[in-house]
Protein backbone atom coordinates (compact mmCIF):
# COMPACT_ATOMS: atom_id res chain seq x y z
CA UNK A 1 0.00 0.00 0.00
CA UNK A 2 1.60 3.64 -0.68
CA UNK A 3 2.26 5.70 1.76
CA UNK A 4 -0.15 8.54 1.01
CA UNK A 5 -2.94 5.62 0.58
CA UNK A 6 -1.83 4.23 4.12
CA UNK A 7 -1.78 7.72 5.62
CA UNK A 8 -5.27 8.36 4.06
CA UNK A 9 -6.57 4.89 6.00
CA UNK A 10 -5.21 5.87 9.38
CA UNK A 11 -6.76 9.15 9.47
CA UNK A 12 -10.30 8.17 8.78
CA UNK A 13 -9.57 5.13 11.05
CA UNK A 14 -8.85 7.83 13.19
CA UNK A 15 -12.34 9.94 12.86
CA UNK A 16 -13.99 7.13 12.64
CA UNK A 17 -12.95 6.25 16.53
CA UNK A 18 -13.10 9.47 17.53
CA UNK A 19 -17.03 9.42 16.36
CA UNK A 20 -17.41 6.10 17.83
CA UNK A 21 -16.23 7.60 21.43
CA UNK A 22 -18.32 10.95 20.88
CA UNK A 23 -21.39 8.88 20.38
CA UNK A 24 -20.80 6.74 23.24
CA UNK A 25 -20.07 10.07 25.04
CA UNK A 26 -23.70 11.52 23.80
CA UNK A 27 -25.17 8.10 24.73
CA UNK A 28 -23.74 8.35 28.01
CA UNK A 29 -24.65 11.38 29.23
CA UNK A 30 -27.84 11.92 26.95
CA UNK A 31 -29.83 10.15 29.64
CA UNK A 32 -32.53 11.39 31.28
CA UNK A 33 -34.41 10.14 34.64
CA UNK A 34 -37.27 11.37 36.43
CA UNK A 35 -36.88 10.43 40.06
CA UNK A 36 -40.46 10.52 41.87
CA UNK A 37 -40.55 11.69 45.25
CA UNK A 38 -42.72 10.53 47.88
CA UNK A 39 -44.04 11.43 50.85
CA UNK A 40 -42.17 10.31 54.34
CA UNK A 41 -43.19 7.15 55.60
CA UNK A 42 -44.27 5.70 52.05
CA UNK A 43 -44.36 2.16 52.04
CA UNK A 44 -42.41 0.17 49.78
CA UNK A 45 -45.71 -1.36 48.34
CA UNK A 46 -47.04 1.95 47.41
CA UNK A 47 -43.77 3.25 45.97
CA UNK A 48 -44.19 -0.35 43.40
CA UNK A 49 -47.83 0.40 43.03
CA UNK A 50 -47.42 3.55 42.01
CA UNK A 51 -44.50 2.28 39.29
CA UNK A 52 -46.53 -0.35 38.28
CA UNK A 53 -49.72 2.35 37.44
CA UNK A 54 -47.31 4.81 35.22
CA UNK A 55 -45.76 2.38 33.86
CA UNK A 56 -47.70 2.95 30.64
CA UNK A 57 -46.70 6.20 30.03
CA UNK A 58 -45.04 6.70 26.08
CA UNK A 59 -41.31 7.14 27.14
CA UNK A 60 -41.34 7.02 30.55
CA UNK A 61 -40.09 3.08 30.99
CA UNK A 62 -39.25 2.18 35.08
CA UNK A 63 -35.96 1.67 36.06
CA UNK A 64 -35.44 -2.17 37.13
CA UNK A 65 -36.34 -2.72 40.26
CA UNK A 66 -32.70 -2.87 42.32
CA UNK A 67 -31.27 -6.07 43.48
CA UNK A 68 -28.67 -7.45 45.60
CA UNK A 69 -30.12 -5.72 48.69
CA UNK A 70 -32.77 -6.63 51.29
CA UNK A 71 -35.99 -5.60 49.88
CA UNK A 72 -37.22 -3.98 52.88
CA UNK A 73 -34.58 -2.75 54.23
CA UNK A 74 -34.59 0.78 52.31
CA UNK A 75 -37.10 2.42 50.74
CA UNK A 76 -37.30 1.94 46.91
CA UNK A 77 -36.63 4.89 44.43
CA UNK A 78 -38.68 5.06 41.31
CA UNK A 79 -37.32 5.93 38.84
CA UNK A 80 -38.12 6.88 35.00
CA UNK A 81 -35.87 6.47 32.14
CA UNK A 82 -37.36 9.56 29.81
CA UNK A 83 -34.69 9.75 27.17
CA UNK A 84 -37.19 10.22 24.57
CA UNK A 85 -39.63 11.62 26.35
CA UNK A 86 -41.57 14.96 25.05
CA UNK A 87 -42.69 17.59 27.03
CA UNK A 88 -46.43 15.76 26.37
CA UNK A 89 -44.87 12.23 27.71
CA UNK A 90 -43.46 13.90 30.59
CA UNK A 91 -46.80 15.92 31.15
CA UNK A 92 -48.55 12.75 30.99
CA UNK A 93 -46.41 11.25 33.58
CA UNK A 94 -46.98 14.12 35.63
CA UNK A 95 -50.52 13.96 35.68
CA UNK A 96 -50.49 9.65 36.47
CA UNK A 97 -48.16 10.43 39.33
CA UNK A 98 -50.52 13.34 40.56
CA UNK A 99 -53.25 10.84 41.08
CA UNK A 100 -51.78 9.30 44.09
CA UNK A 101 -51.41 11.08 47.50
CA UNK A 102 -48.16 9.64 48.73
CA UNK A 103 -46.46 11.25 45.58
CA UNK A 104 -44.38 14.75 46.90
CA UNK A 105 -43.39 15.34 43.63
CA UNK A 106 -40.73 14.59 40.34
CA UNK A 107 -37.54 15.07 39.87
CA UNK A 108 -35.68 15.29 36.35
CA UNK A 109 -32.15 14.95 35.99
CA UNK A 110 -29.79 14.40 33.29
CA UNK A 111 -29.31 16.78 30.42
CA UNK A 112 -31.77 19.78 30.15
CA UNK A 113 -33.29 18.19 33.63
CA UNK A 114 -30.58 18.99 36.49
Amino acid sequence: MPPAAAAALAAVLALALAGAGCASFDATFGQREAIVQFQPQTTNAVRLKVRAACAHVPHATPEPLPTGQPAMGLNYDVRFRVDKASDGDLALLQQCLQRFRSVAGIELSGPAGS
